[in-house]
């Protein structure tokens, strides 16, 4: 799909670094693994490869739970504001973002199997490339999904939601469209950090912004008694943190070669990279789409404020566990692609 800007496809050039001392890093030198033959070939190879997946999944599913945990902790000061107040966050937060997330993650998924074969290939300088692309189509498709907030309240209302909780969950929405776009930069950043293995840089920033979120979130919405406003105006700068902490690193030349600044090439070949974007946003819109059908069906019920609260919380908990899933498929998605580009087809295999 790449034009002929792109150079080399990353699936037919090896890799020439130097490889890694450290066992559990990539690198695109060694050889394929061999054919395995019995128990004793298969308990060794098992054992390199989950500390190679482990490596990466650890961080991965720590960054996962904390920045699905931001909402979560907005979710848990706006009870007590009150119970509207919760049944607002919880319908913008699972119905409104959720279905934006859906779209801006699995879109930017495209690049874990862009990066990673790129990245195992030795096409490393491509990194940035396929970055700023994927930045310029999802800030594209945020454009578009920022009509879904604007009209939320309306939209709501049409659905057969209540007066009250259509009302509250369209205004703390327009207050949320900061954070649309503070996901269509984060899911390209994270892919091209995670196909370098710099995991544990955004497991820190993360961590930071989560607990910097806490404190805000308690200061704002219950000191400072600025209720949804408060809580929107934290969570919007939570997200745009870890985006700014995320950029400082990318292009203070931490990445080397995968970053050589803004490049015009960004705009070559959009409609093929959105082509594999969508197909990418598919099964994840599926997957997190039943969570949103689930609130908005809870606001049909007697008493629809408790029910959409209730099943709020429920489907948080629900959805930290889901981030371990996440999480692990980041490592796989990154083990696998990187083995691919280095022409390495039983070791991708095995991943």
């Amino acid at each position: 799909m790449e034009d002929h800007d792109d150079q080399t496809h990353p699936l037919l050039t090896r890799r020439h670094h130097t490889p890694d001392s450290s066992a559990v890093v990539f690198t695109a030198t060694s050889d394929d693994i061999a054919p395995i033959g019995g128990a004793g070939d298969f308990a060794r190879e098992f054992f390199a490869e989950s500390k190679k997946l482990w490596y990466l999944a650890g961080p991965a599913i720590f960054t996962s739970v904390c920045q699905y945990s931001l909402g979560g902790v907005t979710q848990v000061f706006s009870v007590h504001v009150n119970t509207l107040a919760l049944a607002a966050v919880s319908v913008e937060n699972s119905v409104i973002a959720g279905f934006s997330l859906g779209i801006t993650f699995g879109m930017g998924s495209a690049l874990e199997t862009l990066c990673g074969q790129a990245y195992g290939a030795g096409q490393v300088h491509m990194l940035g490339v396929y970055m700023q692309r994927s930045w310029v189509i999802l800030n594209a498709t945020a454009i578009l999904l920022s009509l879904l907030y604007i009209f939320a309240g309306h939209m709501l209302r049409a659905i057969g939601q209540t007066e009250a909780i259509s009302a509250a969950a369209g205004e703390f929405a327009l207050w949320m469209i900061p954070q649309l776009f503070a996901y269509a930069v984060n899911y390209p950043a994270q892919k091209f950090l995670q196909a370098q293995s710099r995991i544990m840089v955004m497991a820190w920033i993360a961590a930071a912004a989560l607990v910097l979120h806490t404190l805000f979130s308690w200061l704002l919405i219950l000191e400072f008694g600025w209720g949804l406003v408060g809580a929107a105006v934290v969570l919007n700068a939570s997200w745009w943190f870890i985006d700014i902490a995320q950029l400082v690193y990318i292009v203070s030349g931490a990445c080397g070669e995968a970053w050589s600044g803004f490049t015009f090439k960004a705009f070559h070949n959009l409609w093929g990279f959105v082509r594999l974007s969508l197909a990418s946003a598919v099964m994840l819109c599926l997957e997190v789409w039943y969570f949103m059908a689930l609130v908005l069906f809870a606001g049909y019920l007697k008493n629809a404020e408790v029910s959409v609260d209730a099943l709020s919380i429920c489907m948080n908990i629900l959805g930290w566990t889901i981030m371990v899933s996440f999480g692990m498929n980041a490592a796989v998605s990154v083990r696998v692609s990187h083995e691919l580009g280095a022409s390495h087809p039983r070791t991708a295999k095995f991943s």
